[in-house]
């Protein structure tokens, strides 16, 4: 049995199975916010972690939008390290533009409308990997496209990404208590109060045009 495999279990809590790769991706991403929080480069290093063991863990359970988002957040996640390393000076926390924002506002919108539809076809498209239709297509194409922002906020160290951030753990939290995954559920919880943290610790950061 591979070590990465799902079927290694590292141990469990109330009766849940906790292999090994979901335990790796799950601490790794806890920690990678923490850093995030308090502005910290270290963030990027264990986000990478955290987004190759998700890779390995949604391949193995078929879940291959979140597997592809994690090519995603690994190709932002290089950048963000790359533009807070080689600056002359500390890369300094601001604010958006009212233009910024409105661009991506409307970024969310439409891309939470086009995916959500798009991802309502794919039991047709793709019946042999995805036999059932999917539920709540539009909540999860908001997490989906808003984290991607998110995090393309968070490379630019702009303090509205933990904004967003809390919105997605809200969402987030909702949305896997209602499909039963409860663990996954509470990580998001950890999550929330984490980017409230971020919001709080970057507020004393922030620099003022």
């Amino acid at each position: 049995m591979s070590f990465f495999d799902v079927s290694h279990i590292a141990f469990s809590v109330l009766g849940y199975p906790i292999s090994y790769i979901e335990l790796i991706g799950t601490v790794s991403g806890l920690i990678s916010v923490y850093y995030a929080s308090r502005a910290n480069v270290l963030t990027w290093p264990t986000g990478i972690i955290n987004e190759i063991a998700l890779f390995a863990l949604f391949f193995q359970i078929q879940l291959y939008a979140d597997m592809l988002l994690q090519v995603f957040f690994l190709v932002v996640t290089v950048f963000g390290w790359y533009n807070w390393q080689n600056k002359t000076e500390e890369v300094p926390v601001s604010r958006m533009s009212s233009r910024m924002m409105g661009v991506y506002g409307v970024v969310l919108l439409g891309g939470t409308i086009l995916t959500g539809i798009i991802i309502q076809q794919f039991h047709r498209w793709m019946p042999v990997y995805f036999p059932l239709p999917t539920t709540y297509p539009f909540a999860d194409s908001f997490v989906m496209v808003a984290s991607m922002l998110a995090t393309f906020l968070l490379a630019k160290k702009r303090i509205e990404t933990w904004i967003l951030w809390i919105v997605v753990d809200v969402v987030s939290v909702v949305l896997y208590l209602i499909k039963g995954t409860y663990f996954l559920s509470l990580e998001y919880v950890v999550f929330l109060g984490l980017a409230a943290f971020g919001l709080l610790q970057w507020r004393k950061k922030l620099v003022y045009a």
